[in-house]
């Protein structure tokens, strides 16, 4: 009963044979081989246009190295207060930025509300030089409460940046998981909604390690490539990221991982949702379940094999919470399974 983090799962068994492989014989390094090449015409595939694919280790990495492709002296960067990359990066875009600086907006449930993002932006006038001047825009999608940005709200989003010049930025740790919720094409999500740049994460869902930042403006990718070397994000044998990706995009695995994470979340939701010993906080919108309940409760599941975290309550959350009671996050996974989720059901009643 393993709900603790989508990063707990390991690697699907067919992104785990394509990296053994492709592990012998000789690739040319840095980038330039085949299979890298094939792996960059799947993503244009995939988004419906030409774009540059960027690998790097991690997602932390593609999130900071993203707003440093965006930035200027005394840049802002505006984000949800409670997004990964506020909350959750121990300041990498920031040190990467170069003290350049985030600046949170409000928004209930994870997502930017964006009349507060026009305020926000709207404060900082572009030749003040007091104050810093705004350099870009990001959304997690799905967001850090589980919770989805619709296409109409990345859009309202995305006319915020273009009236003030602003690229628009999309951590997608969880871009697969978001996908299929709304049922939306790749393009739809991003670029033909206004996003410009992409952290596009495999990680979470079945990947070994695969992360990547996907610029849909080719002339500001010209200058990714010295910002990924010097962030020492440049792998050298890189064909493994690759061989990840090869594997996932491949009869459309990773819409598969996702959909199934997404189905567990719900399976797992309709049990907490009629438990006498919890409750849902609020519907999920992805892979991750948010619940309420005492502590008391939460130690009994744990005491039985449950692993979960315990959450800091959202701002602008009215769902109420007793005294005693704390909120709960459970992340379901490509290899969750229902016997799991259902053995769950059975333990909280």
């Amino acid at each position: 009963m393993i709900f603790a983090s989508d990063n707990w799962a390991g690697a699907h068994p067919r992104i785990a044979a394509n990296l053994a492989a492709h592990a012998s014989g000789y690739e040319p390094a840095y980038g330039n081989g085949e299979l890298d090449a094939r792996v960059q015409k799947k993503f244009a595939e995939i988004f419906e246009r030409e774009v540059a694919v960027f690998f790097v280790g991690t997602g932390t990495a593609a999130n900071a190295l993203s707003l440093v492709s965006a930035d200027r002296p005394g840049g802002l960067s505006f984000c949800h207060r409670e997004s990964h990359i506020m909350d959750d990066e121990c300041g990498a875009p920031e040190y990467f930025m170069g003290g350049s600086r985030l600046f949170a907006v409000d928004g209930a449930l994870g997502r930017i509300d964006p009349e507060s993002l026009a305020a926000a932006v709207g404060r900082f006038a572009v030749d003040n030089v007091h104050a810093g001047r705004p350099a870009a825009i990001s959304i997690t999608q799905a967001t850090e409460v589980g919770t989805v940005y619709g296409l109409n709200h990345i859009r309202a989003i995305s006319e915020v940046a273009r009236k003030h010049s602003l690229p628009l930025h999309m951590d997608g740790a969880r871009f697969a998981n978001a996908l299929v919720s709304l049922g939306a094409t790749p393009a739809e999500m991003t670029w033909k909604s206004g996003v410009d740049i992409v952290s596009f994460g495999g990680t979470k869902n079945g990947c070994w390690c695969a992360e990547a930042v996907v610029m849909f403006d080719l002339d500001r990718a010209k200058e990714f490539s010295f910002i990924r070397k010097r962030a020492a994000q440049l792998f050298s044998k890189s064909r493994f990221i690759a061989a990840q990706f090869d594997a996932y995009f491949e009869g459309g695995l990773w819409l598969e991982t996702a959909a199934h994470a997404n189905a567990m979340a719900s399976r797992l939701a309709r049990h907490i949702a009629g438990s006498n010993k919890a409750r849902l906080a609020w519907q999920p919108g992805a892979n991750e379940v948010f619940a309420i309940m005492p502590e008391a409760t939460a130690m009994m599941l744990q005491e039985k094999g449950a692993r979960f975290y315990e959450w800091l309550k959202p701002a602008r959350f009215d769902g109420g919470m007793a005294d005693g009671e704390k909120l709960w996050r459970f992340v379901t996974s490509f290899a969750t399974t229902a016997d799991d989720v259902d053995r769950f059901g059975e333990t909280i009643g």
